[in-house]
């Protein structure tokens, strides 16, 4: 089966959002709500852990797009909305676990919350901690409290924004491009982890569909 897809490559965090297919929307949503609804019942309903380790390490071997093409176009609310936005901010801090370790690192240093907490991340957070991170956060869609680590992944969105916000602040006055970037990239990070955070709630009120 592993033949039928791609091998992994790198993309821009905004590749998938032009695509677009002719394909009709509503048997695309149904679908994407089936997949994402069969997976997790299944496996967490008996998680076994050598199963639960080849779903968090899926997209090492076949990539993003086969899942890209399942649940990229779903609503940032539902399940397969969420499913898609744990995998693809895993597979970005994969990419470049040293960038996003710092950010969140600094984010750390300048939160005001209990965000780094709830996250999870021993502190310092290197590289590896940060990429084990983001698996501990996908384990615990499947063998965890599915809700918890909405909430995890939504924290740590929020630490990287404001570590991204503070760097944008430093590089202004000498590289307003890359400041502009990371601004860009830190509303990204907000909006996604209200989106988690949504999708938690949703969660616990059983109307995550």
């Amino acid at each position: 089966m592993s033949g039928e897809f791609h091998k992994p490559t790198k993309f821009s965090g905004s590749k998938f959002e032009g695509m677009i297919g002719g394909e009709d929307p509503a048997q695309i949503s149904r679908v994407a709500h089936e997949t994402a609804t069969a997976l997790l019942s299944r496996v967490r309903e008996d998680p076994d852990p050598q199963i639960v380790e080849r779903l968090v390490a899926y997209t090492d071997e076949h990539g993003i797009d086969a899942l890209a093409e399942l649940w990229s176009r779903s609503s940032a609310r539902s399940l397969p909305g969420a499913l898609w936005r744990i995998y693809l901010m895993r597979v970005l801090i994969r990419q470049d676990p040293q960038g996003t370790s710092y950010l969140f690192q600094r984010g750390t240093e300048v939160s005001t919350t209990i965000d780094p907490v709830v996250a999870g991340a021993p502190l310092p957070a290197g590289p590896g901690e940060i990429t084990e991170l983001a698996d501990q956060i996908l384990r615990g869609l499947f063998q965890g409290d599915f809700a918890v680590a909405l909430d995890r992944a939504a924290a740590f969105c929020r630490v990287t924004a404001v570590g991204a916000t503070s760097l944008a602040d430093d590089l202004e006055p000498t590289e307003p491009d890359r400041a502009t970037e990371l601004t860009t990239r830190a509303l990204r990070l907000s909006q996604t982890a209200a989106e988690f955070t949504s999708c938690a709630r949703l969660w616990r009120h059983e109307s995550l569909e």
